[in-house]
C-alpha cells in the first residue's frame, strides 16, 4: 500500500477521535471507540455488495423454519461472517432521533454473526453505545466513519460511473492490518502504553519469515503447513508469514494451503487478529486463534506445527502464570514444556525468574516442534539480550539454553540494532531455531552482528528510530544462508557456549586456643561439667592443637557434643592441620569452559593448584551452564593513540593556554 495513502487513512481515523471525542472521553479512553468502530465499518464494507443476497436467504431460511441459518449466510455473503440486520452502517446515518439512532445501531451490531459477536464483545463497546447516546455523538462518529472521504473497503471508489479513473484504491487485508496496527501503536504512544507489546516492525518480521522459510523453500512440496504464534498480537507475523509462503511456493510452482494458529492474552488486540483472520475469507483460521495465556491456559497444547514466529514479551513478569499452573510456589510447576529428563533420570527444570518469562515462549513452540515430518519444524523468535546470558549454571534460563543447545535446536542467533522496536531502544536478537538442521549446521551454531546494518527513519516511531532497508535484509540473509566466516557473522561449535561452574574448596584449619566452655552450652549442669573437664584434660595435655582432627579423639566425645563446643575453643589458622570441613570463608567458584583442554582436572592443575595447593573441587556441588555473548566475540577494542600523538596533543593544549593567559592578562593591564 502506498505509504501517503496509508498516512492519510490513519489521520482521518485519528482526526475522528479528535473531531468526535474530545469532549466526552479522555484521550486515553478514545481508543474504546475508534478501534471497534474501525473494526465494524471494515466489516460493514466487506459486506456491502452482498447485503441484499444475505437478506433475502434469510428470509428463505426463515419462511423454512430452519433455526440455524449462518452457514447458508455465509454463502450468500461471500464471507466467514455476515450481518442479517436490514441495516447498513450508512442506513443509519438517516434515523430522526438520536433515540432512534440508537436503537438502528444496536439492531445492526445484533445481526453480526456470532464470530463477529466474540470479537465485539472483547471490545466491551456495548459499553459505549449509551455513552455516545447520551453526549449525542454516535451519529457523528458513525458518519465519519461512512466518509466518501475514506475508504476502507477492498474494493475501489471510482470518480465516475463507469468505473476507470480511481478516486480512492480498495484496502486489502495486509493493508488492513497495518492500519489497525499504526492505530493501536498511536493509541498506546498517547496512553504512554507499550505498543511493542502488540505489534513487531514490519522489516523485523519480514526478515524472520525469510530466516525461517529460505533455508528449505526448495523442499516445500505439495502439501498444507501449518504457522503458529503463541502472542500473536495483532496477527502480523502470521500474515507476513502466510504471504511469503505462498510466494515461495508459486516460485517453485507448488500448490500449497496455509493453515494459521494463535494465542493473545490482550483483548483488544485478540479482536482485531480474530477480524482479521475473518477478513481473509476463512472462517477455520478465525477459530484457530485462541484467547487467554499461552503459558497457564495453552489452546493448543495438542498440537504441532510446521513454522513459528513469536516476538514475547520481556521483561514482564509471569507471577500470574505461575500461580495458575501450581499453588503458587514456582518449583511445583510440573509443565512437560517447562522440564524435561536428564540422562539420569533426574529431572531439569527451565523456569526463567518469575519477573522474566520470554524463555517460557521458545520452549513452548520448542514442544510443539514436528519430529516426523521431512522438514520438521522452525522458529524464529525476538527476545532482548536476557534469553542469551542472563541466569548462573543451573539456573531456569540457564537450564533452558542447556535444553536447547544440547538437543542442537539452535541454527543462529542474530543480533538486532538497538531502537529497531518501538517499545525499547535495548538491543534485541532473533533466535533461529530447527529439528531437522542440514547437515552442515549440526552441532554447529552461527552468531550474526547485525547491529550496523539499518537505516535512519526520518521521524522516529516510538523508540523506533531505524529499519531494515531490502539490502540490510538481504545481506543478513546472505550471511545466514551461505554460513559466512567475517567479522560479523562466526560460527562455533555448541560446545563453544558450555561451561561448568565448579566450587573450589579449602579445607578448614582450626588452633585450639582454650578448652573452657559457656554457661548454659548444654541443657545438663552434669553433661557440661563432663564435657569441659574432657576438654581441660585435652588441652593440658598439649598435644594436638593445631590439629582438630586427633584432638577431637582425644577427647574421647560424642561428634554431638564437639559440633556444639568447636566455635568456643578454636581459632581459625593458616598454619593448622587441615580438617575433614571446607572452610566457607575459603570457598571460591570458578568457570571452566567446557573447551578448555583436559576439563576441570587440568584446570586446577593449571589455573588454582599453584597458588592453593590444598584446593580440591567439591564434585557433588558441580554445575553445567550456558550463556553466549556477543560482546565476547564480536568486541572491538578502541584503538589507542600513539605515545607521540598524545604529546603533540598536549604540547598543542599548553601553546593554547599560555596565548589565552597571555590574552586575558594583558587586558589586565
Amino acid at each position: 500500500m502506498d505509504n501517503q495513502l496509508h498516512n492519510q487513512i490513519v489521520s482521518f481515523i485519528w482526526g475522528i477521535a479528535d473531531d468526535c471525542l474530545r469532549d466526552v472521553y479522555v484521550r486515553g479512553k478514545y481508543r474504546d471507540v475508534i478501534l471497534p468502530m474501525t473494526v465494524i465499518r471494515r466489516l460493514d464494507a466487506m459486506l456491502e455488495e452482498t447485503h441484499d443476497a444475505v437478506l433475502a436467504m434469510k428470509e428463505t431460511m426463515e419462511k423454512a423454519g430452519i433455526v440455524n441459518m449462518w452457514g447458508a449466510c455465509f454463502n450468500a455473503s461471500g464471507q466467514a461472517f455476515c450481518n442479517v440486520s436490514k441495516f447498513r452502517l450508512k442506513d443509519l446515518t438517516s434515523a430522526p432521533t438520536q433515540q432512534q439512532l440508537t436503537a438502528n445501531f444496536k439492531d445492526y451490531l445484533a445481526g453480526f454473526s456470532p464470530n463477529v459477536q466474540e470479537i465485539l464483545s472483547k471490545f466491551k463497546f456495548d459499553n459505549q453505545i449509551s455513552t455516545l447516546s447520551d453526549a449525542g455523538i454516535l451519529g457523528a462518529v458513525v458518519e465519519k466513519f461512512v466518509s466518501p472521504e475514506i475508504n476502507l473497503s477492498p474494493n475501489p471508489v471510482f470518480f465516475d460511473t463507469e468505473r476507470k479513473h480511481i478516486k480512492l484504491p480498495g484496502l486489502d487485508n495486509h493493508a488492513m492490518g497495518t492500519i489497525f496496527e499504526e492505530l493501536i501503536r498511536k493509541f498506546n504512544e498517547e496512553n504512554n502504553e507499550e505498543a511493542g507489546e502488540h505489534w513487531t516492525p514490519r522489516d523485523v518480521v519480514e526478515l524472520m519469515a525469510d530466516l525461517v522459510f529460505e533455508p528449505v523453500a526448495d523442499k516445500i512440496k505439495d502439501a498444507p503447513f501449518t504457522c503458529y504464534d503463541g502472542c500473536c498480537g495483532t496477527g502480523g507475523m502470521l500474515t507476513v508469514a502466510q504471504d511469503r509462503l505462498f510466494s515461495l511456493a508459486k516460485k517453485y510452482n507448488k500448490n500449497i494451503s496455509v493453515y494459521l494458529y494463535g494465542q493473545e492474552i490482550n483483548p483488544e488486540t485478540y479482536a482485531i487478529c480474530k477480524a482479521d483472520m475473518l477478513l481473509k475469507g476463512d472462517g477455520s483460521q478465525a477459530e484457530n486463534i485462541g484467547y487467554g495465556s499461552t503459558l497457564s491456559e495453552d489452546k493448543h497444547s495438542a498440537q504441532t506445527f510446521d513454522f513459528m514466529l513469536s516476538n514475547p514479551p520481556y521483561g514482564k513478569s509471569w507471577k500470574t502464570d505461575a500461580g495458575k499452573m501450581s499453588n503458587g510456589e514456582k518449583d511445583e510447576i510440573l509443565d512437560t514444556r517447562f522440564s524435561t529428563y536428564m540422562d539420569d533420570g533426574s529431572t531439569m527444570q527451565m523456569l526463567p525468574r518469575s519477573s522474566d518469562g520470554q524463555l517460557l515462549f521458545l520452549l513452548n513452540n520448542v514442544a510443539k516442534m514436528k519430529k516426523e515430518s521431512d522438514l520438521g519444524s522452525r522458529i524464529a523468535e525476538v527476545h532482548n539480550g536476557s534469553s542469551i546470558f542472563t541466569g548462573d549454571a543451573g539456573s531456569g534460563e540457564s537450564n533452558a539454553r542447556r535444553y536447547l543447545i544440547e538437543n542442537d535446536l539452535v541454527e543462529a542467533i542474530i543480533a538486532v540494532p538497538e531502537n529497531m522496536f518501538y517499545n525499547t531502544g535495548i538491543g534485541t536478537y532473533i533466535w533461529i531455531l530447527s529439528n531437522k538442521k542440514e547437515e552442515r549446521r549440526k552441532g554447529k551454531i552461527q552468531l550474526i552482528d547485525a547491529t550496523a546494518m539499518k537505516s535512519a527513519l526520518r521521524k522516529n516511531m516510538g523508540h523506533k528510530n531505524c529499519e531494515f532497508t531490502p539490502q540490510n535484509k538481504e545481506e543478513i540473509l546472505r550471511l545466514f544462508m551461505n554460513m559466512e566466516q567475517n567479522e560479523v557473522s562466526r560460527v562455533f561449535s555448541n560446545e563453544e557456549f558450555g561451561y561448568y561452574s565448579i566450587t573450589v574448596e579449602r579445607p578448614l584449619r582450626l588452633r585450639i586456643t582454650k578448652p573452657y566452655i559457656g554457661i548454659g552450652t548444654f541443657r545438663k549442669i552434669e553433661e557440661q561439667n563432663d564435657v569441659e573437664s574432657a576438654l581441660i584434660k585435652a588441652f593440658e595435655s598439649g598435644k594436638y592443637l593445631d590439629d582438630w582432627e586427633n584432638f577431637a579423639k582425644e577427647t574421647k566425645l560424642k561428634a554431638a557434643q564437639l559440633k556444639k563446643v568447636r566455635w568456643q575453643i578454636t581459632v581459625k589458622d593458616a598454619n593448622a592441620k587441615p580438617t575433614a570441613d571446607a572452610d566457607p570463608d575459603l570457598r571460591d567458584t570458578e568457570t571452566v569452559p567446557f573447551t578448555y583442554k583436559g576439563g576441570i582436572d587440568a584446570f586446577m592443575q593449571n589455573e588454582v593448584l599453584p597458588y592453593t595447593k590444598d584446593a580440591y573441587v567439591d564434585k557433588t556441588k558441580n554445575l553445567v551452564g550456558y550463556e553466549i555473548s556477543f560482546t565476547k566475540y564480536f568486541y572491538k577494542p578502541v584503538e589507542l593513540k600513539e605515545m607521540s600523538d598524545i604529546l603533540a596533543d598536549l604540547k598543542n593544549l599548553e601553546e593554547q593556554s599560555d596565548g589565552l593567559m597571555a590574552e586575558i592578562t594583558g587586558d589586565l593591564l
